[in-house]
């Protein structure tokens, strides 16, 4: 069956705007999107889609086809994030933030609001395919990562191929940005405790000055990411703490920050090369220095075989001329690399043309982002199903 997913989309486009504008209105924090996932409940029962909740606010939408079941039945899913950031929206929309401190500077209102859409689309076309299509709605992205929970909870139990997206301010609107391979960097969250020895400022030499050792700690470990060229990495320190009087020599001091790598080998090399330093240091200057080390977000790489097919059927909607191949990776950080960690998936952006960077207090992509958005997801997850 030949279907214009543009026009499928455009039917429902006030209903997709309006869905965005409520969730926009009403932004939520991590793991407290009572509201949200409520609304899209609400609307997923009205589509005809039973739902499941995994974690308090995590709602996951179970689509399946009535094909002949003679047909290779597969199971394709569709994630959305819906947390919002703690920032005060400086827009001048009608549908502004109604809650002080919050907003949705991410695009989280989009992305779920093109999920749901597509959900609309495709549950018209259930008798269309074999298999299942799982709607994926997930908390708490921004914050300690809601994709890990979820996959722990067995949202991925049976899935073949996941796919996502995230809108793009740096691409005009209307068009998908795909990147094969390596995109988002894994994150490693660091703290380094150090301990020396206390004096009279006016006698340095009888103390350990732990200050300046963290200082020169912080010089070596922001160069380690150029051993790496041409291979991006990231090493940044946002703290340091150190010191009680300007006349003391200061004997304990500790460090914190971020290191940002692409892909499984680098992020293992780069946390090997920082201990390293780290040690080499504690030696030179004499001083204690523990380190603690948390993994969070995996990276995000795509899986060659979805990603040519998103590319493909992004060309099918849009045309080659509105579909972008990105070049780079981002250093930024997503935690859909949880989902392609359980299942092959692929991973696109949604251009908004709108300028502004993400977490800025002034973004709101414009009213038909979802719509763009709902029309490229339901033709992938269809096409998965049907053609794949």
């Amino acid at each position: 069956m030949n279907i214009d997913w543009t026009e499928e989309a455009s039917l429902y486009a006030d209903e997709i705007m309006d869905i965005r504008e409520e969730i926009h209105r009403h932004p939520e924090m991590g793991n407290r999107e009572f509201r949200t996932a409520a609304l899209i409940e609400e609307k997923l029962h009205e589509y005809g889609i039973p739902t499941r909740r995994l974690l308090d606010t995590a709602v996951v939408g179970y689509l399946r086809g009535t094909a002949d079941p003679s047909k290779t039945a597969r199971t394709a899913a569709l994630r959305a994030d819906m947390d919002a950031l703690p920032i005060t929206e400086d827009t001048d929309w009608t549908w502004t933030s109604c809650n002080d401190g919050v907003m949705h500077a991410c695009g989280h209102d989009v992305h779920t609001a093109a999920v749901l859409g597509a959900a609309r689309i495709l549950s018209k076309y259930k008798d269309c395919f074999a298999g299942e299509i799982r709607f994926i709605f997930q908390p708490d992205e921004e914050g300690s990562g809601g994709a890990q929970r979820l996959v722990k909870a067995g949202v991925m139990k049976d899935v073949d191929v996941i796919f996502g997206a995230h809108v793009d301010p740096d691409l005009p609107e209307g068009t998908v940005g795909i990147r094969y391979g390596k995109f988002y960097a894994a994150a490693d969250i660091f703290e380094i405790g150090i301990k020396g020895k206390s004096c009279h400022g006016a006698e340095p030499e009888k103390g350990i000055d732990a200050l300046s050792a963290a200082a020169d700690m912080l010089l070596r470990l922001e160069k380690i990411p150029s051993e790496f060229l041409p291979e991006r990495a990231v090493l940044s320190v946002g703290t340091l703490h150190a010191g009680t009087a300007r006349n003391i020599i200061a004997g304990e001091a500790s460090l914190s920050g971020i290191i940002r790598t692409l892909g499984a080998d680098t992020r293992k090399k780069m946390k090997e090369r920082f201990r390293d330093v780290v040690s080499e240091i504690a030696n030179k200057r004499q001083i204690d220095a523990e380190i603690n080390m948390k993994e969070s977000y995996p990276g995000v790489v795509n899986s060659d075989k979805p990603t040519a097919f998103a590319e493909k059927k992004a060309e099918e909607v849009f045309g080659r001329d509105r579909v972008v191949l990105l070049e780079e990776p981002t250093m930024t950080t997503e935690d859909f690399g949880y989902y392609i960690d359980a299942a092959e998936g692929c991973f696109y952006h949604l251009g908004t043309g709108c300028g502004v960077p993400l977490h800025n207090s002034r973004f709101l992509p414009p009213p038909m982002t979802p719509v763009y958005g709902a029309a490229m997801h339901a033709a992938v997850l269809y096409g998965y199903l049907t053609e794949a």
